[in-house]
């Protein structure tokens, strides 16, 4: 492939290669001529030209395929147009030549072709510059077309089509002859030609005026001729032309008018003929009187769903603003369509003509206008409804009959009533809450308007009054109560007439149906209201009998629709109803047969309805409440039900007593039977089996009914994929709803809601805007077949036997028609009952049933009918995967072999490759892998036989599924499969487009075969790639949109594997262009390779998209449309969003655009935020949101001029461009805001100058080009404003989110230009006024639940530190505080209790969080010493001590807090009772709690458990704050008299409080769910700690050890699954106060218990834990659990403490290291926990644990021991340290007891510690003077047990020496420090030897400094305190000693001493040394005389050296008075100092 990539054809390697091969060549040197020729240097072009035209040339003659001849006309055409243009009219000559040649051969074909090809892309490109030529080539043409042949027709038509693109105006000489040549050709009986004609005629009438003018009745009717027989292609193609031409007739192109003086056509003419289309199809105008009158033969579905089509385009080519200007009118016209009786002729014709009149008003309403125009439109809608209800009243009330024609226009006015109603619910729940002006004004009075069509006498219109309803309750949900009141007044006062009861009951239950869909729900007593009203009716029904069945009927109707609210509400009503259903069928079969013999047909007509409405009712109950279906139920459920099942089979005989119009109430009651029978367990009705499967059979294969109704539901059994092979059966397109009608199966697409009521309350199928079932007797057999496929395989196989045999006796029974239609029912019943058995993972049985099965689908494999074959293959391989015996599988693949050997004929060939496509596709690779060679070789030939498209689409199909089965294993048939795909892609026609797409199914599923492989370089690889690429290209080229939507997703799946070879910068211009395309699934394609682009390559994508705006943007190819502007692809699929319905497709738009933002947020912000903006700003102004009159209000000038920069921003666009565009709607600004939460996000992650105004502001500087997040604050707030304060509920919830996100962020951003203040500052008057409207009364409790959040979390945030500020916000939550305290019973209440409950909760929340903030503060404010205050005025401290700042938080908390804590309390007891499981329900207060209802009670418990934590934590800190409330327990006034009675109630409520507390936490803490918040989990902690200062807590935790021990083993439980070190640290501060409670609960039983005995000394030894055994026992030991507890953090943090890992021979000793801050911190409270347990227990207990406690600790110093750089301590060092002093001293040293054990656990401490700080190589870092720290400790604690052991003492000595000789002075100088305090001790017998063997080494170190002066401060301090040790063992030695050690000390110091001259030049620790050496022996002087005296007499050359250096002082002190004088004196502090004293 590489050598085709050269300039000129590379004629060498196109000889070398094989015949088959060379199209691929030539065709991939024509790609590359393609992109290279608009690139090139135009002089290289030149130089080439001619051999380069000659190669070109040459081509056209060698019959080049379709896409080759595409490409090969593009380049010589590129090439001229590049090139000169001297040869240009040579080249046109010889086209034109080949163009007239006789020579009609199929061979000669593809020249001509070429040749017509080039000449259309000449015009094309080069137009005007070919001047005179075109009348030839044009007259050339046009003959060529009246004798070619289908495929020519095509190819001209687009030529031609191209000239005149070309020529433009120039051509207007021959306009009318292409008129006349083509007119004609749009009713050829080629689709294809149809197609070209209509889009040649659509360029024609660019220019030709008389085509809009003089001939616009004759296009018009040949539109109509056209669309006869069409298919989708060609209604899609007529309806652009019929609506262009229309459109242009009606405001003509400026242009063309200007030439010609015309008669414009006016609206009502050009409706006028369109409607002729919609009414009377392509039959001619009014020719014949006559025929109207006979009401002829209704208009063919093609031209009336084709006009429809039309009609869209017309409005959208004339554009938003004329519809808006005109849409009274259209109204009005499309609404008489409906209205006229053609359109109206049969029930199911005028159902159709509904559907195409909505989707006329949905296409255009919904597309084209702005929210603002849509409320206008509605309006409008309304008034038409109105009007019509006017004339229909006067026609009812008109009682004398003098109107005759009434009847007639009141049925036709339903039909009216319907699509109005229909449009107008669809626009009002598109808008949703944007709809609120619509509802409110009173002027439109839309609800009064909709409620009166309840009445009106048609059905239709009642039901579709009903759903317009229900759409108003579910956009605006606090309208759904006041409706179902007013609708159950209306029912109850209107009681006599059978319309009202009808309509109201109708709009009830369609109200019901949508409470699912309004997530606050409605009041439970709702519930009750609508039970009783439906027990009224069916109560009533019988007294009157001109009511009975509209009584019957809606009684049942709101039972069926009360269901749907759930299990939590039907409980309550379950045994009643239970009752009515027994009631209402027989008892017993005598009382069937009695009941037979009496009545007439109309009570039976009410009966049959009443059971049809019971059945339906139960089946609501089945499928919504399935939770409380026991057995029970069941077993009850069943008996009505098998009663029903008998009375079916007699009613064949009542409707032969009675009359035929039963029939339709039997078929009712079948169809509610079958219904709920398929939601049952089939074993619950084995019994009725034979019965039941007699009427299923009966009823689909049509035994006992007339006409020949087919099911819906094969389409739905069959594959989704196999709908290319059924034609008409489209796939899904724009036009779906209309084109459904054209389906072949019976009535479809006929869908109305007056075929079954009940569909009112059901749930919409997704997809759909409306539930439309079927007609009843095709819903009946679609109900059977479904229930046979439920049934089937439950049934014995005997049966099974019977059943198949039938239906082949059925089928051979039927004729015609009728065998058509039995047949299909049969197949979709066998289809379902294979699908049944394979769910069931069951086989189909023996032999026999098998064979009668194959029998049965072999048959219909060779059925001319498509569909059918279909389904018999789809049977084929459903019966191989059930079958599932290799035997059978092969028998049936070879019977396939066989025929497709022998087969001639289309139709088996058809039929046999499907089947084989099938067998593969439900088997999969392995199970067919024998037959895999055979089936592929076969295939690849059906494939290639060109003489039927037909079996090529079968056959491509075929082998499209067995690729995609086989996977891996059909890796060896790829090539020669690849290979004929290419071949065929450039070989078939393009007008079969079904085969292109087969081709495209097969590319993919190759790709995916060859998968990863893809990126391989080897030489097959690289040959299967670039076919691949091949073969996409040419299908991104065809002209129909299925193929390329099919070339995209080949793409994609290549871009997938891979990436590197997918060239996006043409494939993403390709992608923008399709997102405008017309075809649904080709934008869909478009949208799902651009979300996979996206998420690998996301800015490349954006860059080439907007290279392609700014192309289309300067270009001269302005022919393409596009609409991506400045803000780019993302732009654009934010507009996309406003205009597309289709689910998939926005989703995956929104996924693009979240890969996009993920990627691109960060670097391009300002872009994104202006995206976001631009969305958010444009706000419909309906009513003046609420953002107007506050920035109005509050905000200053500034923010006004802003303001004003909006709202022209929103007010352009309208003049700006004629492009229809729309403000976005509220979705869209939904998803930007929610945009704008995930920007702020991935800044958070990115990078945290984000949120640093300073570090933001100098980066700028520094690269002007980046942005950070911090400098857009006002934009962001801006944008949570505007959203926060919309119309949309849901764009409110988004915008408060993103305002709290905002502020969570920012709170602490501060200003660098005014410090000690936040950022956010400023904003306080926005955060306000966005807060301020949700507090509104009439705001939904969501909203103010979330607004709740908002405010707690931006006063909690403490920007605004002035309480006066703070108040507006404060004061907002005082308000809901009051509404919280009104109580339960608010009187008009819209919501659920739920929702209540939740905005309550949410109220709580806020304040507990607001509280717990404010108690920190002022926690904080405490901790500080607070001096300033005090020195201000004296009146301030009569106040009392503790003044808090005056700002402080808590006092806009403190006057709320005796309710609040009231309210608190009461919630955590309702949160305890609803944790309580399952089987405590029983507890629970029968009437609620204090803020649920016990109705409500499943989603009460979610709210409880979002906001019970922080409540949790603010009664804690209360309750510890006030003592447990005894502050509020004083204030109540004492009642009761006797004092020992109040405080016993005191004492039992701290009791009762202790309990909720400690029970609520301990039940969260046993189980937090994985999706509980770790906040939560910190608020629990939190409020344990809090709660466990108080001492009454801690007394009550103390006396019930049980519950310490428990609390602990929780804690324990939650360290193992929580990680956060937050977490843990809080965990220790729970363990700390839980273990100082139960010590002071010991010390307090240690005292009293010494008072008591004051005699006996020993009894305290039993006290503690461990008694005198000292046994621990786990489980009820406090001290077990604590020290498992803790056990775990060390080991968790210190691995290497584990003695397992030490011992285990994968273990690699680990150096020790500095734990993280958070970690040390941890250990270091867990150790000193761990020192505290000791004292716990009895002094037995203590020598259990402490072997281990020591363990741990001298551990943990070990483990954390390391030098630092700055010589501190590890805060883990020290708190071991202080461990083992506490554990040392401890009182257990004095009993005697347990002397040996003690003595033993000392010495052996003290060896561990000894053995750790061995010096070691491995370990240079390790601390000596933590380690001699703890060394000297145990000396000086402990040290009568350490006297005399040798072998520690000399351990000890051999640690202190190591240190003095240490080459680092601070360890010395720490070293002698240590020394000194053991030298000092008291005990003699310790520290002598330690003298004894260390000070001879101490005075050598010092003697030593003479020489070796110190050169830093560190090394002069270890001198000094060294010589401060020597100077303290002389002052302890005993006098006779005296001199001798004074001969030590006085020549040491007196060697410091420097020479006099020396002195200037020393260093500044040498000259240090001098002074203090002087200093010292000054002093010693005074102390020591007489010893001083002589040890200087003894040597001359000492007192001569002091003398000097004392002269040199005094002369040195006289010159540094004077300075001295000046500065104040600092005491030197030493400069070493302990972090912790230990001593």
């Amino acid at each position: 492939m590489e050598l085709a990539h050269s300039l000129l054809l590379n004629e060498e390697a196109l000889a070398q290669i094989t015949e088959a091969k060379r199209p691929v060549f030539i065709f991939e040197w024509l790609r590359f001529l393609d992109k290279v020729l608009v690139a090139a240097n135009k002089v290289d072009v030149k130089e080439k030209q001619k051999k380069l035209v000659e190669q070109l040339t040459g081509l056209i003659s060698s019959a080049p395929g379709p896409p080759t001849r595409k490409l090969l006309a593009k380049n010589l055409a590129t090439l001229y147009s590049i090139g000169d243009t001297f040869t240009v009219f040579q080249t046109l000559d010889k086209c034109n030549d080949i163009i007239k040649s006789k020579d009609d051969t199929p061979a000669y074909l593809p020249t001509k072709l070429a040749a017509v090809a080039c000449v259309g892309a000449f015009y094309e490109k080069m137009g005007r510059m070919l001047g005179s030529s075109f009348p030839d080539t044009i007259n050339n043409l046009l003959k060529a077309l009246k004798s070619a042949e289908s495929q020519g027709r095509g190819e001209i038509l687009l030529s031609l089509q191209k000239v005149l693109n070309g020529l433009g105006g120039a051509a207007a000489s021959c306009h009318r002859d292409i008129y006349k040549n083509a007119r004609s050709l749009l009713t050829d009986r080629s689709m294809a030609v149809r197609c070209a004609v209509a889009k040649c005629l659509l360029e024609l009438q660019n220019e030709a005026v008389f085509m809009w003018t003089t001939e616009l009745e004759n296009i018009a009717t040949l539109c109509f001729k056209a669309l006869e027989g069409s298919n989708y292609g060609v209604r899609v193609a007529v309806a652009k032309l019929l609506g262009t031409v229309m459109a242009t007739a009606l405001m003509p192109k400026q242009a063309a008018v200007m030439r010609q003086n015309v008669k414009r056509a006016t609206l009502e003419e050009v409706l006028e003929l369109m409607a002729t289309g919609f009414l009377r199809g392509g039959s001619g105008f009014l020719k014949s009187g006559g025929e109207m009158l006979k009401g002829g033969a209704s208009v063919s579905r093609e031209v009336r769903v084709g006009v429809t089509q039309a009609y869209v385009v017309f409005v959208t080519t004339l554009g938003g603003q004329w519809l808006e200007r005109n849409f009274a009118t259209f109204l009005s016209h499309v609404l008489d369509l409906v209205s006229h009786p053609r359109a109206t002729q049969t029930h199911v014709e005028a159902v159709y003509s509904r559907r195409c009149v909505s989707f006329m008003l949905r296409a255009t309403l919904g597309g084209l206008l702005g929210e603002k125009a849509q409320i206008a439109a509605g309006k409008e809608i309304c008034q038409a409804i109105s009007k019509q209800m006017r004339a229909v009243e006067a026609v009812v009330n008109d009682l004398n009959g003098e109107n005759k024609t009434g009847a007639a226009d009141v049925a036709a006015s339903q039909h009216v009533m319907v699509c109005a109603l229909k449009e107008l619910g669809s626009l009002v729940q598109s808008l949703s809450a944007t709809a609120s002006p619509l509802i409110q004004e009173p002027s439109i009075g839309l609800l009064e308007t909709v409620t009166s069509v309840l009445l009106h006498p048609s059905m239709a219109a009642r039901l579709a009054a009903a759903w317009c309803l229900r759409c108003v309750a579910v956009a605006l949900p606090y309208q759904l109560t006041p409706l179902l009141d007013r609708c159950a007044e209306r029912i109850n006062n209107l009681k006599s007439s059978p319309e009202a009861v009808s309509g109201y009951s109708f709009a009830m239950a369609a109200l019901l149906g949508g409470v699912h869909q309004c997530p606050l729900g409605i009041p439970h007593s709702k519930g009750k209201l609508v039970v009783s009203i439906a027990e009224d009716l069916l109560r009533t029904a019988a007294q009157n009998s001109r009511l009975s069945l509209q009584r019957t009927q809606a009684g049942w109707l709101l039972l069926g629709a009360l269901m749907t609210l759930g299990p939590s509400l039907v409980r309550y009503h379950l045994p009643k109803m239970l009752l009515l259903w027994r009631n209402v069928f027989p008892r017993s079969q005598k009382e069937l047969e009695a009941e037979k013999a009496r009545g007439d047909s109309f009570t039976w007509q009410v009966t049959l309805e009443g059971r049809a409405g019971a059945l339906c009712a139960m089946r609501s109950f089945v499928a919504h409440c399935p939770e409380l279906l026991t057995e029970d139920v069941i077993r009850r459920l069943m008996t009505p039900i098998e009663c029903a099942m008998t009375m079916i089979s007699h009613v064949p005989a009542i409707i032969k007593v009675h009359g035929a119009h039963l029939k339709a109430s039997a078929a009712m009651v079948r169809l509610r039977l079958y219904d709920i029978l398929a939601l049952l367990p089939p074993k619950t009705y084995e019994g009725i089996f034979n019965a039941l499967l007699r009427e299923l059979v009966a009823e689909f294969t049509l035994t006992d009914n007339p006409s020949n109704t087919t099911t819906s539901l094969l389409r739905s059994l069959c594959h989704y994929d196999d709908s290319v092979l059924m034609g008409s059966w489209l796939q899904e397109t724009d036009h779906k709803s209309i084109e459904d009608q054209l389906q072949p199966n019976s009535a479809s697409g006929s869908g109305a809601l007056e075929h079954d009521p009940s569909s009112i309350y059901l749930r919409v199928p997704v997809g759909e805007a409306i539930p439309g079932p079927l007609p009843l007797g095709v819903s009946v057999i679609d109900a059977s077949v479904a229930l046979f496929g439920v049934v089937f395989p439950h049934v014995s196989f005997k049966h099974r036997l019977q059943m198949l045999d039938h239906f082949a006796e059925c089928i051979k029974q039927a004729k015609g028609v009728r065998q058509q239609s039995v047949q299909l029912n049969i197949f979709t019943a066998v289809l379902s009952a294979l699908k049944g058995l394979a769910e069931n993972k069951s086989s189909l049985g023996p032999e026999e049933v098998r064979k009668s099965a194959l029998a049965l689908v072999m048959g219909a494999l060779d059925n001319p009918n498509p569909i059918l074959r279909c389904a018999a293959g789809e049977a084929l391989g459903r019966m191989a995967q059930v079958v599932g015996e290799a035997t059978f599988i092969a028998r049936m693949a070879q019977t396939s072999f066989d025929k497709l050997k022998s087969a001639r004929d289309v139709v088996s060939r058809t039929g046999h490759s499907l089947a084989l496509g099938c067998l593969h596709r439900y088997v999969g690779g392995i199970g067919s892998g024998q037959h895999l060679k055979t089936s592929v070789s076969i295939l690849l030939a059906l494939a290639q036989d060109g003489s039927s498209h037909e079996v090529q689409t079968w056959a491509l199909h075929s082998l499209a599924l067995i690729v995609d089965s086989s996977g891996p294993m059909y890796r060896g048939y790829v090539e020669p499969t690849l290979s004929l795909v290419l071949t065929l892609l450039l070989t078939v026609p393009p007008s079969h487009t079904e085969v292109h797409q087969c081709l495209g199914r097969c590319l993919g599923a190759l790709i995916t075969t060859v998968g990863p492989e893809l990126q391989g370089n080897g030489a097959t690889i690289s040959t299967i790639r670039s076919s691949c690429l091949v073969g996409c290209a040419i299908m991104q080229d065809h002209s129909d949109s299925l193929v390329q939507a099919a070339a995209i997703s080949c793409l994609q799946q290549l871009h997938m594997f891979a990436p590197r070879h997918v060239n996006l910068s043409s494939l993403v211009p390709c992608l923008c262009v399709h997102l405008c395309s017309s075809h649904l699934l080709l934008r869909r394609a478009a949208v799902a390779c651009l979300r996979q682009l996206a998420q690998r390559e996301a800015s490349e994508v954006c860059e080439y998209a907007m290279s392609l705006a700014k192309k289309a943007g300067d270009g001269k190819d302005i022919a393409i449309y596009l609409n991506i502007t400045e803000t780019g692809l993302e732009g654009a699929l934010f507009g996309m969003l406003d205009h597309e319905t289709d689910r998939k497709l926005c989703s995956d738009i929104h996924d693009t655009l979240g890969h996009m933002l993920s990627s691109l947020a960060v670097e391009k912000l300002s872009h994104w935020l202006k995206l976001c903006k631009d969305v958010l700003a444009a706000t419909t102004d309906v009513g003046g949101p609420v953002a107007f009159e506050v920035e109005k209000d509050e905000e200053d000038s500034e923010k006004k001029d802003e303001m004003d920069d909006d709202i022209m921003f929103t007010g352009l666009g309208e003049d700006e461009k004629s492009k229809p565009s729309v403000a976005p709607r509220w979705v869209t600004r939904v998803f930007a805001a929610d945009c704008l939460c995930r920007i702020i996000l991935l800044c958070e992650n990115a990078d945290k100058a984000h949120f640093d105004l300073a570090a933001a502001r100098s980066a700028k500087t520094k690269n002007p080009k980046g942005d950070l997040l911090v400098l857009h604050l006002s934009d962001l707030i801006r944008m949570a404003f505007m959203a926060a304060t919309d119309h949309s509920n849901q764009l409110r919830m988004a915008g408060l989110q993103a305002l709290e996100d905002i502020i969570k962020k920012f709170a602490s951003v501060p200003e660098p230009e005014f410090p000690g203040h936040v950022i956010l500052e400023q904003y306080q008057a926005n955060v306000g006024a966005a807060l301020r409207p949700a507090f509104s009364p009439d705001t939904p409790s969501d909203i103010t639940a979330k607004a709740c959040q908002v405010c707690s979390t931006w006063i909690g945030s403490g920007v605004v530190s002035d309480l006066n500020d703070l108040r507006r916000v404060h004061n907002l939550l005082v308000s809901s505080l009051d509404k919280v305290q009104a109580g339960k019973g608010s009187s008009s209440q819209l919501y659920s209790e739920s929702a209540t409950t939740m905005e309550k909760l949410a109220v709580l929340k806020a304040w507990a969080e607001v509280y717990v903030v404010a108690m920190k503060i002022k926690k904080e404010a405490e901790a500080k010493p607070d001096k300033a205050v005090r020195s201000g005025d004296e009146e301030e401290d009569d106040l009392g001590a503790d003044v808090l700042p005056p700002d402080s938080l808590i006092t806009l908390v403190q006057p709320e807090l005796p309710s609040l804590s009231r309210l608190w309390l009461a919630m955590l007891r309702d949160y305890a009772l609803l944790t309580l499981p399952a089987e405590f329900s029983s507890q629970l207060p029968p009437d609620g709690g204090a803020f649920y209802t016990p109705e409500t009670i499943d989603t009460a418990r979610l709210h409880y458990r979002s906001s019970w934590a922080p409540v949790l934590h603010a009664v804690a800190l209360w309750l510890s704050s006030t003592g447990f409330g005894a502050c509020e327990e004083k204030e109540a006034p004492a009642l009761n008299t006797g004092a020992s009675s109040s405080a016993k109630t005191f004492e039992e409520s701290v009791k009762d409080r202790m309990h909720l507390m400690l029970g609520v936490s301990i039940e969260f803490l046993c189980f937090p769910r994985p999706e509980e918040p770790i906040e939560h989990v910190m608020s629990c902690l939190q409020a344990l700690s809090t709660l466990l200062e108080s001492p009454y807590a801690k007394t009550h935790i103390a006396e019930d050890q049980l519950l310490a021990v428990e609390l602990l083993n929780v804690l324990h439980r939650l360290l193992l699954t929580r990680d956060p070190p937050t977490v843990q640290l809080q965990v220790t501060a729970v363990v700390q106060e839980t273990i100082r409670a139960a010590l002071d609960h010991l010390q307090q039983q240690k005292i009293n218990k010494g008072k008591d005995e004051e005699g006996q000394i020993d009894s305290q030894s039993i006290l503690g834990e461990g008694g005198q055994t000292g046994e621990l026992v786990p489980g009820s030991s406090l001290v077990f659990a604590a020290m498992e507890l803790l056990v775990f953090i060390l080991v968790r943090h210190l691995p290497q403490l584990n003695t397992r890992v030490k011992d285990s021979p994968s273990h690699v000793p680990m150096r020790p290291q500095r734990l993280p801050e958070e970690g040390a911190r941890l250990v270091a409270n867990t150790v000193s926990i761990l020192a505290e347990l000791p004292s716990l227990c009895s002094p037995a207990g203590s020598m259990t644990i402490l072997p281990t406690v020591l363990f741990l600790i001298t551990g943990v110093l070990r483990e954390t021991a390391v030098k630092t750089a700055d010589n501190s301590v590890p805060t883990s060092v020290s708190a071991a340290l202080q461990g083992i002093k506490t554990i040392i001293t401890s009182p257990l040293a004095h009993v005697d007891s347990l002397q040996t054990q003690w003595t033993a656990l000392v010495r052996s401490s003290l060896a561990s510690v000894l053995e750790d700080s061995q010096p070691d190589e491995s370990r240079p870092d390790l601390d000596e003077i933590s380690m001699l720290t703890a060394i000297t400790l145990f000396l000086l604690s402990a040290s009568n047990e350490l006297v005399g052991v040798t072998v520690l003492q000399k351990g000890c000595m051999e640690r202190f020496r190591n240190a003095l000789n240490s080459s680092d002075p601070w360890v010395q100088a720490r070293c002698y420090q240590l020394l000194l305090s053991v030298f000092q001790h008291s005990s003699r017998p310790l520290s002598t030897p330690y003298i004894h063997t260390l000070a001879p080494l101490m005075v050598e170190k010092l003697k030593a400094v003479e020489c070796s002066r110190p050169k830093t401060t560190a090394e002069l301090q270890a001198v000094q305190e060294g010589i401060k040790v020597l100077e303290n063992l002389v002052g302890m030695g005993e006098e006779q000693n005296r001199v001798q050690l004074v001969a030590l000390l006085v020549p040491t110091l007196i060697s410091y001493l420097l020479d006099e001259n020396a002195i200037p030049s020393a260093s500044q620790a040498s000259k240090g040394l001098h002074d203090f050496a002087l200093q010292n022996l000054m002093r010693i002087g005074p102390l020591y005389p007489a010893a001083f005296k002589m040890v200087i007499g003894a040597a001359p050359e000492l007192k001569t050296r002091l003398e000097s250096a004392v002269r040199a002082n005094q002369a040195s002190s006289k010159a540094k008075d004077a300075a001295r004088q000046a500065q104040p004196t600092i005491q030197a502090a030493p400069t070493i100092k302990l972090k912790t004293s230990f001593f």
